[in-house]
């Protein structure tokens, strides 16, 4: 049993993945499983949002309001992200493109803009990382989406009748109750009952399980994307396209900020491993749903893409401290 647990705190994430990805390619490829689609796709519509939103209630539940505190790294990655965002949608606004190119840039820019993941925190713990400094930058991450993706998109899209004030409420309404409310319970949780409070953090690897369960949910969804886009004609080279600008945004981002962890502020190990995972790790749900809902539904999938690109790469991560132990 014991090794079964040492498995899974190295590989659970590409266990995950790989267990997401079967049980969508058994059930869409199974004729008899047909009744069963509608049920899976409802229980992946509940149980996605409950997952989250427990997962931040330990998160929040072990970090105090006192430990949010403001870093320069914070400040470089908010800077980094938002500038690629506002100079691409500037590019795709003034520069003719071809579709291909075109959707492998609006795949590129999702994933740039996209705010950190609220799973980070769960990694960040995992990996030795500050999570009060991680929790701070997800705030911060979310803030800024929420307020340059409505300022851009009507300038991407300029024939269309979509408004800043229209994709500002959605964004909003998608984004705060999952984030804030576990903050506001944890609150109340640590002064109303600390004895449940102690209790549930005490679990151990509790918010990572989760994750493990909520990671496979959304690599099934990112393949069920890709699947329907394929089926609808979209053919190989879009796809190339967009998961190309998604592995070069992992890469720009997971590079900046292990950099900016080490030369923006505090050069400590927790706080290297937290810009890294801060700028790096993406909340892939909130960019499938927004290039569905905003840009080009196919550019969607960029997302999927991101989610395989940084999850295997912190599987390697946390495959590499427990050996190191």
């Amino acid at each position: 049993m014991n090794e079964v647990f040492l498995f899974l705190k190295r590989w659970g994430l590409v266990v995950s993945m790989l267990t997401g990805a079967s049980a969508y390619l058994l059930l869409a490829s199974i004729d008899a499983l047909e009744g069963a689609r509608p049920l899976a796709n409802d229980v992946v519509q509940v149980a996605q949002p409950t997952l989250l939103f427990l997962m931040l209630l330990l998160t929040f539940l072990k970090v105090k309001p006192s430990d949010l505190h403001l870093r320069r790294w914070q400040m470089g990655g908010l800077a980094l992200q938002g500038s690629f965002w506002v100079l691409g949608a500037l590019a795709l606004a003034c520069i003719p493109m071809s579709y291909t190119w075109r959707l492998g840039m609006e795949g590129f820019l999702l994933c740039m803009i996209c705010p950190t993941a609220t799973a980070a925190a769960v990694i960040t713990g995992k990996l030795g990382g500050n999570q009060g400094s991680l929790t701070m930058y997800i705030i911060l991450a979310n803030l800024m989406a929420s307020l340059l993706i409505p300022a851009m998109i009507p300038l991407i899209y300029q024939n269309s009748d979509i408004t800043f004030w229209a994709t500002f409420a959605k964004i909003v309404l998608k984004i705060f109750p999952l984030l804030f409310l576990p903050f506001v319970c944890a609150i109340l949780m640590r002064r109303l009952t600390p004895v449940l409070a102690r209790m549930l953090t005490s679990i151990p690897n509790a918010a990572f399980y989760l994750w493990m369960i909520a990671l496979s949910m959304a690599i099934a969804v990112s393949v069920k994307n890709m699947h329907h886009s394929l089926n609808a004609g979209h053919g190989f080279l879009p796809q190339v396209a967009i998961a190309g600008g998604s592995l070069l945004a992992c890469l720009i981002q997971f590079t900046s900020g292990r950099w900016m962890g080490k030369h923006l502020g505090k050069c400590t190990e927790d706080e290297v491993i937290s810009a890294t995972q801060g700028l790096g790790q993406k909340n892939t749900i909130f960019s499938i749903w927004c290039g569905y809902s905003f840009m080009d539904p196919l550019s969607s999938i960029a997302g999927g893409f991101y989610s395989i690109w940084h999850n295997v790469y912190n599987s390697y991560q946390l495959a590499k401290r427990q050996q190191s132990k």
